[in-house]
């Protein structure tokens, strides 16, 4: 495993689901498969689907609860 992945891995048993907001607004810091182009919001289900990985649920669950996590944030 290289260290990215390492680190990657280790932050997403630290960081509990709860307080994981999602977000794509620096532009040259794209998710796999777009690394290396400016980056878009249309890309947020990459990071969504990676974190889904990382944490060993379901994209659902991701996206499920970062909207909640949002909604909590912004008081929507």
């Amino acid at each position: 495993m290289e260290w990215a992945e390492w680190l990657r891995s280790k932050m997403a048993e630290a960081i509990p689901l709860k307080a994981i907001l999602l977000e794509t607004d620096c532009p040259y810091l794209a998710p796999e498969p777009y690394r290396g182009k400016r980056n878009h919001s249309m890309y947020i289900k990459y990071v969504a689907e990676e974190i889904a990985r990382l944490k060993g649920t379901t994209y659902e669950e991701v996206v499920a609860q970062t909207e909640k996590n949002a909604r909590k944030m912004y008081s929507l």
